[in-house]
């Protein structure tokens, strides 16, 4: 049976809920002018339709889009996949603050599930660390420890988890959507024939059938989409910092350590690691800061970033950006805040000259309060802030780092 979606012609108001949200612009509305209340009724065009189901979730109340999909078969035995995996990023020894926020999150999975939670190490000098994570959740934590990862690189990392996941076969795996987490969880899902969702801002787990239920924006953030692999395994999602809570540690509590041995001779890098550099431009990083402060096209030129840092540093805080202004070349990456960029929750975020585009509100939305500075009254970030400040920014911003001044004077 081919896939089906039709309009049941009795059912249909003619609201046009589903035109708007369909992304594809497969559904128009067409006159009824024989009907007895002068509806208009919803036409799909099956030629742009990729079956999606959004139209069908806009109709939820009327139910007047019914849709039939081909059932498919499994492309691997799912019984032989169990477990729940986050990998544990870790640079030089330090474990990233993402990983205790999938631990968390994979803690949830996993009872749900009714199944182990586990984690996977892969570093230099590495194994001292592996209690940190038994105390933040996991129940078994497997080590690959050895000089050839004391720098992550795509290949040996890609090649030494691989062949781990197609041993132990996992359910699910999750990583951070950082560098390290985008740069090779893509390779490794290539390398298993399994799918890998990226960027997710919810997970969650259908108990009939296993599917991993995962949630990311869509179509520029316009729609939340809920991903699902129901043919293969292991189930693979990114996810971005701050989408979850820290999992908080349990001094003492008990879990296994599997230490691996690791064969170098079958690891080839094709890429020579030279040098490591830091970006010491933040001097708080934006992932834990509780104030940022953000500067965005508004400023004019790269000079009015020394405004903004001025104003972070005295409150403490960390300096972000829009993606106009790293496109400008006025700062560097590592401050963009965004969809494209970093995801923050901050107790603070002042944007300063941001107009608040859909990817950068993704990235910040969730923050407990909002300082909008900018001359447009009528902008984005403006509307959603908790409080707007309509003027020129560098007179503005230079008033309130005065009185702060003064304050503490």
């Amino acid at each position: 049976m081919a896939n089906q979606i039709n309009i049941l012609a009795d059912k249909c108001i003619g609201c046009s809920l589903c035109v708007s949200a369909c992304p594809f612009g497969a559904i128009a509305m067409t006159e009824r002018p024989d009907h007895p209340k002068k509806f208009k009724l919803a036409v799909i065009d099956v030629n742009k339709c990729t079956f999606c189901g959004a139209c069908v979730q806009a109709c939820k109340v009327f139910k007047a889009i019914e849709m039939k999909k081909d059932e498919v078969k499994p492309a691997v035995d799912l019984s032989q996949y169990r477990g729940v995996w986050v990998y544990a990023e870790q640079r030089h020894g330090v474990i990233s603050t993402v990983v205790y926020e999938l631990l968390n999150q994979g803690r949830v999975l996993a009872d749900k599930l009714q199944v182990p939670l586990s984690a996977v190490l892969i570093g230099s000098n590495i194994t001292s660390k592996a209690q940190d994570l038994i105390d933040r959740g996991a129940d078994k934590v497997y080590i690959y420890d050895d000089p050839i990862f004391a720098e992550f690189q795509d290949d040996s990392y890609t090649a030494i988890l691989t062949e781990l996941l197609k041993k132990e076969k996992p359910e699910i795996i999750l990583m951070g959507a950082t560098n390290i987490g985008r740069s090779f969880a893509s390779r490794v899902a290539a390398k298993i024939y399994t799918g890998l969702t990226a960027d997710c801002t919810g997970l969650d787990v259908d108990l009939t059938t296993r599917n991993l239920q995962q949630t990311r924006p869509a179509f520029g953030g316009n729609i939340m989409a809920t991903i699902l692999t129901p043919r293969h395994r292991p189930q693979m999602a990114t996810v971005r910092h701050k989408v979850f809570k820290e999992a908080k540690p349990q001094a003492g509590r008990k879990g296994e350590v599997v230490v691996n041995t690791v064969d170098a001779s079958k690891i080839i890098n094709r890429t020579k690691f030279l040098q490591f550099f830091k970006d010491d431009s933040a001097h708080v990083n934006l992932h834990d800061a509780d104030i940022i402060v953000s500067g965005g096209r508004g400023l004019g030129k790269p000079e009015g970033f020394k405004l903004v840092e001025e104003l972070a540093d005295l409150l403490g805080g960390a300096v972000g950006s829009s993606r106009a202004a790293v496109d400008a070349g006025w700062i560097p990456y590592s401050h963009q805040v965004g969809q494209t960029g970093t995801t923050v929750s901050p107790k603070v975020y002042i944007a300063c000259g941001i107009s608040g585009q859909i990817q950068h509100m993704i990235g910040m939305g969730s923050a407990e309060t909002i300082i909008a500075i900018n001359k447009d009254k009528d902008c984005p970030m403006m509307q959603v802030a908790t409080y707007s400040l309509e003027g020129d920014l560098y007179e503005i911003i230079p008033s309130i780092i005065s009185e702060i001044k003064k304050a503490r004077a």
